[in-house]
């Protein structure tokens, strides 16, 4: 940023003390309140629509939501209420709330608000811990805080534990598990659940008739309150209730999401980044604000500067794939459809292409909110008949949650095309909790007693080979996993410069060698995003003498035996992957090589470290950019 001073001024937030013993709040302290509120709600507006600009997201209304209860509580601390001082919260995506608390706190100047999300900021799209000054817990993913909350609480006996939920949240499976634990042992916890009535993909109240958290959480044991969020002496009574108890207590607190946000308001596009012009329209509103409208109007996205040889164009594979079931679905009849397909959506629908499905063939489309786990086994269960098949898609991240379900999809010999995007770390500003690096999890079934494990993990490298394979495989038996990435791809170009894939039927179990050798020169093996920075890699140094061919492994799990013979005669193999180097493509690779004969030498790289936020900058922080690939090859080449 040009100005590093930070336009709101946040010195102007007012002490306060309040005590829970006195159920009602004076005129003063009211005023002071509705002060505090006002000010860190419009910084967090600012802040958050400010990365937006940028191109980062920010995450807008989950954190602006919270900040009432947020400010009685921390009032509560100031008195002296035995309260773990730590404002866990559940659903990760609101660390907006975690940076202001930290500037607040004094562990850090409010100008690092100005750079939330950006690369090296230390101020990623989820809390973690040791990165962030100020900020004592990591969140990971939703709905994962309330069992570790139960262990907290365990560890503080004498002092409530608060736990900021939210009605998206308390859909994962885990919640129902820490609340059982939680009552039976007693424990000492306060949830409070934000129920705004808005997750990603729409409105649970509509999508999900029954869902009510109040009758869930009292039938769990927990003395359960309901409350209107933006009621101050309401909220304020009812926190003062939840907080005299010393057994785990639940509140649930009724507002829209964004409140009070022209545009915004209970409108599932709150849960990002506010557009700017919302931003804008709200600032100005508010008044004296004219140093954070400016910044506002004058930031613009910041665009990969990168270049890469080999290839060209722009594919969005992760929205592809919504397209290219329609196209399979088109050759059905409606009976058929609905006799042989059901398509389940994790509430991350737009991000995963699933939103044309919905649009076009609502029928077959099953709206299942933010259950990674269940939703899986139920596409499994709808699969696991001849002649049907459910199809899944979320995060690849998520992959990591679902490994029992999909141990008992296998032993079931069901048959799921799961897609999960945001594979790797390309474009992944929520950082290290979202990286989807641990996918050859999947792949863990051993052969059957009457046939072959058909469990079959794809990773194409562009939109061309992205859409021949969904097409080859869309009626294969058994578990396809189907794998993109957030960031979009090039298309591969070959040797005579046209797009290596366009045209080119996709045969399971194929390597492709997209780049020859000469007569002693070694291979790099890659996949997915990896492959056009490896091709960049291997044409920039064959200019420069050093000669490296380029093999893509698009189906990660099965073994060309042509291929590997190939390879098992060069001097050198290097895997180049996206995933977890201990667990990715390379940590099985060398063993398929000494199998096949292999005396050369061998390396692989693959995401070794914790995230560092930004978008394109992560491929580069992981060595995983032609720079980095570069200098491995030139290692392995030279005997080192």
């Amino acid at each position: 940023m040009a100005q590093d001073t930070f336009p709101i001024d946040l010195s102007k937030l007012k002490p306060l003390k309040l005590d829970p013993a006195v159920a009602s709040l004076s005129e003063d302290a009211k005023a002071t309140l509705r002060h505090n509120i006002q000010l860190c709600r419009d910084a967090i507006v600012f802040f958050t629509a400010l990365a937006g600009a940028k191109g980062l997201s920010g995450h807008s209304g989950g954190p602006y939501d919270t900040v009432p209860e947020v400010m009685i509580i921390r009032a509560f601390i100031a008195q002296g209420v035995p309260i773990v001082p730590v404002f866990y919260d559940e659903a990760g995506h609101r660390v907006a709330t975690q940076y202001l608390l930290s500037v607040l706190n004094g562990a850090m100047p409010a100008e690092r608000l100005l750079h939330y999300r950006e690369y090296n900021s230390g101020l990623p799209g989820h809390p973690e811990k040791g990165l962030t000054p100020g900020v004592e817990f990591s969140s990971g993913r939703l709905g994962h805080l309330w069992a570790f909350c139960n262990g907290v609480a365990m560890a503080n006996p004498g002092k409530a534990v608060v736990l900021l939920g939210s009605d998206g949240s308390q859909m994962e499976g885990d919640d129902a598990e820490a609340a059982r634990l939680a009552v039976g042992k007693e424990l000492n916890i306060k949830v409070l659940i934000d129920d705004n009535n808005v997750t990603i993909a729409g409105h649970p109240q509509q999508y999900m008739p029954g869902y009510d958290l109040t009758r869930t959480l009292s039938g769990y044991g927990l003395t359960t309150e309901t409350t209107m969020g933006e009621d101050l002496d309401a909220l304020y009574v009812d926190l003062c209730r939840v907080f005299n108890n010393q057994l785990p207590h639940a509140l649930i607190i009724k507002r829209p999401m964004a409140p009070g946000i022209s545009g915004a308001e209970g409108n599932p596009h709150a849960h990002d980044a506010l557009k700017a012009e919302v931003a804008i329209a709200y600032l100005e509103k508010r008044g004296g604000y004219a140093e954070a409208i400016a910044l506002l109007k004058s930031a613009k996205p910041e665009k990969s500067p990168l270049t890469y040889r080999g290839s060209s164009g722009v594919g969005k594979n992760r929205d592809d794939f919504g397209k290219l079931i329609n196209q399979m679905l088109d050759g059905m009849d409606e009976a058929q459809r609905m006799a042989s397909v059901r398509v389940f959506d994790n509430d991350l629908e737009g991000s995963c292409g699933l939103h044309h499905i919905r649009e076009k063939y609502p029928q077959v489309f099953v709206r299942g909110g933010i259950m990674e786990r269940g939703n899986f086994s139920a596409a499994a269960g709808f699969g696991s008949s001849r002649g049907k098949q459910g199809i899944y898609a979320t995060f690849s991240a998520f992959l990591e949650m679902c490994i029992s379900e999909i141990t008992m999809a296998r032993l079931n010999f069901s048959n799921v095309l799961a897609h999960f995007s945001h594979s790797g770390v390309d474009d992944m500003a929520d950082n290290t909790c979202h990286f989807g690096i641990n996918s050859m999890f999947a792949d863990g079934g051993v052969k059957p007693g009457h046939g072959e494990d058909m469990t079959r993990l794809y990773f194409p490298a562009d939109q061309f080979q992205f859409a021949a394979c969904v097409k080859r495989i869309f009626n294969d038996p058994g578990l396809r996993f189907l794998f993109s990435t957030r960031a979009p791809v090039p298309d591969l170009l070959g040797e005579d410069g046209k797009p290596f894939y366009q045209g080119k039927v996709f045969e399971p179990g194929k390597d492709d060698l997209l780049r020859k050798p000469g007569a002693n020169g070694g291979y790099v093996v890659t996949y997915g995003e990896a492959v056009y920075r490896a091709l960049d890699a291997v044409i920039g140094l064959k200019e420069k003498g050093v000669d490296a061919g380029l093999v893509n492994k698009s189906t990660l799990n099965v073994v060309d035996e042509s291929m590997m013979r190939t390879l098992a005669q060069a001097p050198w193999v290097l895997v180049v992957e996206g995933w977890n180097v201990k667990t990715g493509l390379g940590s099985r690779f060398g063993s398929y090589l000494l199998e096949a004969g292999f005396k050369g030498r061998y390396d692989h790289l693959g995401t070794h470290v914790e995230g560092s936020g930004g978008l394109w900058q992560q491929m580069g922080y992981q060595g995983l950019d032609p720079a980095g690939i570069s200098a491995a090859i030139v290692k392995l080449n030279s005997g080192g």
